[in-house]
């Protein structure tokens, strides 16, 4: 189904893959080598033509257009505007698709809108209302264009199957682009996606998509590199096919994607009314690739991504078949993230030996296109989802697709079975929308299933479940009730109507300022918008208190800012940082906001006034004050002027997922000045960390063995000169404050470029801007 290879590998004329170099010279007649085999992939092409500098080794990208939505826009133009921002240099497309529902917080959501407008009109940007489109849908039909670059603040920013490498970043990227700086990276490993032959009957997109993400995730084969599609299985996919799959690449955690573009493509955007925007892309004669990965698309079968990943995958003939395992196996699975605090259970979802489902949700921009919608009515059409617990509700992904499916009699048709067909909304992909019942099991054609994703509250007792699937086995099991079913041996006839775009929903509705900005246009500030808080530079010394310890193999940023219920404070830096890890560590913002107020207090120059030294009776303050004393026999005087103390928290593996920079902002917020990782499962996170001036230290210790907690407070002496120079090794020592024993520490930073040293040096990215216009 899908196989790894173990190296590179050459793909010659765009459909033999040769391991060896040797039989590339004798059977084929040619002499290349790795390094100019890269050339030949598509990928360097389309880097080449966006680096702006003379090394192709280490880029300097532009990108063409910027995309972003509700829940990070405010943020990044606050940024800008912080930094200097004058104008948008480039097309930056403002959606709202993500705070569309205005649920909490009175008028909070619907004012980020209006800012969203005045500040589309003021800088010259584009402006799409809400429940027109979700981001990625439009970009799809409006922005991608063969051979060319968008950056979004939105993890999933994937277009490669249109011909458009995209990438999606922490909203500090989206800034420096704003301020015509560049997307700094090393030029990335690319890996060849091979597709060979065509899917079975019943199989769709997303099933293809859970396939390669089980064979990859976990052993990290594409971590932030870039995945190639290409093979002779391309030309038996259909566009909606191929997004369909592309889009979930960002849960393989690669960097980005591209696939080779053909006559169903140019199809696509003659259908846009943007046949200028096609260019035909394949690899070059001769293309080497870093890692090959080959899938036989005729063996993929029906999948299903059990709780609570993407990659925890199975095909739904073995969940039937081996049901009370899998379930167990899932349970145990979920206390390593869970712990505690709820009690979770899948087994009393069996009835009379079958798996049943509560919800069945078809949305977002891997769900909700229009093949997949009326694949799901072909399947649905004279039946009914019946009048128990189990719903479904459809979101199509634009109002142009809510339209043609309306024109075909596809949306009346879907209505009729008791399925609910509702606007353009990514609420059910981040828990604000199609909420389930506590303990309820939701199967969605969206695109995660992490812990709480859905909206439940560990912290209230509440706790439901996701799995993924495809659209057409999630409409083969609202046919059966609710019972999970696979679409593959279906008795059904699937339709293909043609799909026609209506313009004119987009000309009546979207603001575009066409790149014109009008500088009088006043902002529109709600009283929730809120500046950024003022924030230092790195000092000589640093003194950390470690307030939270995550051992999970993994932690994503839903878990260290969670979404859903937070959505409405995205644009109140301090409002929306008293939800930081508050699903996953409860305690954490009392703790980071107590070492907080000492870094206040000692920038005021007020500090350690009136110390208690009753050891049972101290607050924070008496507590550094102690650790300090203790350092001083050891190292000396601690100038207190050059001194920031600041907290810090500990995962074995932080940063899948979204791409939120609020992730990294809400820490440093409340005073976090680093993270300690064993490594960072995505560059996105790792660059939200720099971009707000907090320190990616990395340690080799086990987890389970770590010479620091929870509680504890590391040291770091000369801090400022180790990362001004370079040094391989950041030095330290920890400090438990119920021992006198004190422990040295080391720990790493990674590769940083020399503009990330100076923003962590500067405090954050807004400072750099600052000393450096």
């Amino acid at each position: 189904m899908v196989n790894l290879y173990k190296g590179g590998a050459f793909l010659i004329n765009g459909k033999d893959i040769v391991t060896d170099l040797s039989e590339v010279k004798n059977k084929y007649n040619l002499s290349p080598d790795e390094e100019n085999g890269k050339k030949g992939t598509m990928a360097y092409s389309i880097l080449e033509s966006h680096n702006t500098s003379d090394d192709m080794n280490n880029l300097k990208i532009k990108f063409d257009k910027l995309t972003s939505h509700d829940i990070t826009y405010v943020g990044i133009i606050q940024t800008a505007r912080a930094s200097g921002l004058e104008k948008f240099p480039i097309p930056y497309v403002l959606t709202n698709c993500h705070n569309s529902l205005c649920a909490v917080g009175g008028t909070i959501n619907e004012d980020d809108h209006m800012f969203g407008l005045s500040a589309a009109k003021k800088y010259g940007g584009i402006y799409v209302p809400p429940h027109q489109a979700v981001i990625h849908q439009f970009a799809r039909e409006v922005l991608a264009t063969g051979g060319g670059m968008i950056l979004g603040s939105d993890s999933h920013t994937r277009y490669g199957a249109l011909g458009t490498m995209a990438m999606g970043e922490g909203g500090p990227e989206l800034v420096k682009q704003l301020l015509n700086k560049t997307y700094d990276i090393a030029y990335p490993s690319v890996v060849g996606v091979y597709l060979k032959g065509e899917v079975p009957f019943g199989v769709g997109p997303q099933d293809v998509a859970l396939a390669i993400i089980g064979a990859v995730f976990a052993n990290g084969y594409v971590n932030n590199k870039v995945m190639e599609f290409v093979g002779p299985g391309i030309e038996k996919l259909s566009v909606d096919f191929r997004i369909g799959i592309d889009v979930m690449t960002t849960e393989t955690t690669c960097l980005s994607s591209i696939w080779e573009t053909d006559e169903e493509i140019k199809k696509f955007y003659d259908i846009h009314k943007r046949s200028v925007d096609f260019k035909e892309m394949h690899p070059g004669e001769v293309a080497y690739y870093d890692g090959m990965i080959e899938v036989d698309l005729s063996k993929i079968k029906p999948m299903i991504a059990m709780p609570f990943h993407p990659s925890n995958v199975y095909t739904i003939d073995e969940v039937n078949s081996n049901l009370k395992d899998i379930l167990h196996s899932v349970e145990e699975k979920a206390k390593v993230s869970l712990g505690e605090n709820v009690h979770y259970s899948l087994m009393d979802k069996i009835v009379d030996g079958k798996l049943y489902t509560d919800q069945g949700i078809i949305a977002g921009c891997a769900g909700g296109g229009f093949e997949n919608i009326v694949a799901a009515n072909d399947i649905l059409k004279g039946k009914y989802i019946g009048f128990d617990e189990f719903s479904l509700s459809i979101y199509p992904a634009s109002t142009p697709i809510y339209m043609e499916l309306l024109k075909d009699g596809v949306a009346a048709s879907l209505l009729e079975t008791g399925s609910i067909l509702k606007t353009a909304f990514c609420g059910p992909c981040f828990g604000a929308g199609d909420t389930p019942a506590n303990n309820s099991f939701s199967i969605r054609h969206s695109t995660r299933n992490f812990p709480n994703r859905e909206g439940s509250k560990l912290q209230n007792g509440q706790i439901a479940s996701v799995a993924l699937m495809d659209a057409r086995s999630i409409a083969a099991t609202a046919a059966n009730k609710g019972f999970l079913t696979s679409a593959a041996g279906l008795d059904v006839e699937f339709t293909t109507p043609t799909y026609h775009f209506d313009s004119n929903i987009y000309a009546n509705r979207v603001f575009d300022s066409k790149g014109i900005a009008n500088k009088d246009e006043e902002l529109q500030f709600g009283p929730n918008i809120k500046d950024w808080p003022a924030m230092i530079g790195l000092t000589k010394n640093m003194l950390l208190k470690v307030v939270s310890e995550i051992h999970d193999p993994v932690t994503t940023t839903d878990e260290l800012i969670p979404s859903g219920e937070t959505s409405s404070y995205r644009s109140n830096p301090l409002g929306l940082a008293e939800f930081t890890l508050s699903r996953k560590d409860p305690s954490y913002v009392g703790k980071a906001k107590e070492v907080h107020e000492v870094e206040e207090k000692r920038e005021q120059g007020i500090l350690f006034k009136d110390l208690n030294t009753d050891f049972e009776n101290m607050n924070e303050e008496d507590r550094i004050a102690l650790v300090l004393e203790r350092l001083q026999e050891e190292v000396g005087k601690i100038d207190i002027d050059t001194l920031s103390i600041g907290s810090t928290i500990f995962a074995r593996k932080p940063g899948d997922g979204s791409a939120r920079e609020q992730a990294a902002s809400c820490q440093k917020v409340l005073g976090g000045f680093a993270n300690i990782a064993n490594e960072y499962a995505t560059k996105r996170y790792r660059s939200n960390l720099i971009n707000w001036g907090m320190l990616p230290l990395l340690t080799n210790e086990n987890h389970e063995a770590l010479s620091f907690g929870k509680d504890d407070y590391i040291f770091l002496p000369n801090i400022y000169e180790e990362v001004k120079n370079k040094a391989s090794e950041i030095k330290g020592y920890v400090v438990k404050i119920n021992s006198k024993d004190m422990q040295k520490v080391s720990f790493t930073l990674g590769n940083l470029s020399d503009t990330e040293r100076q923003i962590i040096e500067d405090g954050c990215l807004i400072n750099y801007y600052k000393n450096n216009n």
